[in-house]
């Protein structure tokens, strides 16, 4: 095992994912290949995995597939992290004794984390009162309407409230278990489950669902091409609009508007998000000062600062403290 990936991780290592009637397989695939793999590379601190029965009876999922669980509620009881792989229903109602059994666990120190729809779990435990959470965008209006008293945000991928985590659409219980192992284990593990799931190692959570369109002439993304790339490979360097668009061989008006009909996006936020991005990679692996580092990304330290604290609620030195490896 690298030396590197020796990083201990939560102090429960139990992971229990919800099997029920009706299950989302997608939602449960995501869950097993993140944290019920074998993985001996990351050594003998990495995820216990176990499947609890919210119900008697054959559970059935989509696609005709039948789930056999490891067994019921009293896992979730031993779980240091419990996750909803989706829901049967916005207004499907919630067994109460898993209910209970949500809040014990929550109480005695558990994380709960959701996958697209499992967000309506949680919430009729009580569990996102007051707090942030995210959904598919298709429910938001729905979250929104059953409980007023939940921070929804419709245009991020997941949501990070510590013990309570939230994603939006299948494919960001991707990215949000991506981070919990990037929080827990450190970046060089969360990239090597990437790796194996053939994924990008991180998409930042206040990244949008989804964009209105893709690129949408293919010659147009191969001319936008060389802007993002000069972006990316300089990204400590000014780089006008001007500069951008003569790159791509557009008029302004039309480089703007491919621009964000291909990244949901502006240059500019598109950049911050780039720096940002490169900032908290140097930050977990490079032993470079914060100022340093700022200035390699193209902002003085107090900028970087600013923009951590906006972003992420944090700050450049506690970001390092908690992912560095």
């Amino acid at each position: 095992m690298p030396k590197s990936l020796q990083r201990l991780g939560p102090a429960n290592r139990r992971v229990v994912a919800l099997a029920y009637d009706g299950l989302c397989t997608f939602e449960f695939g995501v869950t097993v290949e993140l944290f019920g793999l074998p993985r001996p590379e990351m050594g003998p601190d990495w995820y216990q995995f176990a499947t609890a029965a919210i119900e008697g009876g054959p559970l059935r999922g989509l696609g005709g597939v039948q789930v056999v669980a490891d067994g019921g509620l009293e896992l979730v009881e031993q779980a240091g992290t419990i996750i909803a792989p989706g829901w049967r229903g916005a207004d499907a109602p919630v067994p109460q004794d898993l209910i209970d059994a949500l809040q014990v666990a929550h109480r005695r120190g558990a994380r709960v984390m959701s996958i697209c729809s499992g967000v309506f779990v949680l919430a009729a435990a009580g569990l996102l009162a007051g707090k942030r959470a995210t959904t598919h965008w298709r429910y938001v209006d729905r979250l929104r309407t059953l409980y007023p008293d939940i921070d929804v945000q419709p245009d991020v991928l997941y949501v990070d409230a510590g013990d309570v985590l939230t994603s939006a659409g299948s494919a960001a219980g991707l990215d949000l278990g991506l981070h919990l192992i990037r929080r827990d284990h450190g970046p060089e593990a969360a990239n090597t489950v990437a790796r194996r799931l053939v994924v990008p190692p991180h998409r930042d959570g206040g990244q949008a669902q989804f964009i209105q369109r893709p690129v949408p002439i293919v010659h147009e993304g191969a001319r936008l091409g060389p802007a993002l790339e000069r972006m990316r490979a300089d990204l400590a360097g000014e780089h006008t609009v001007k500069a951008l668009y003569d790159a791509a061989g557009m008029s302004p008006r039309t480089f703007l508007r491919r621009f964000e009909a291909a990244t949901g996006t502006t240059p500019a936020r598109w950049l911050l998000a780039e720096r940002l991005a490169r900032a908290r990679d140097l930050l977990e692996t490079s032993p470079a000062g914060v100022e340093q580092i700022a200035q390699s990304v193209g902002f003085g330290a107090a900028a970087l600062r600013h923009h951590f604290r906006k972003s992420l609620a944090t700050t450049p030195q506690a970001y390092r403290a908690r992912f560095a490896g």
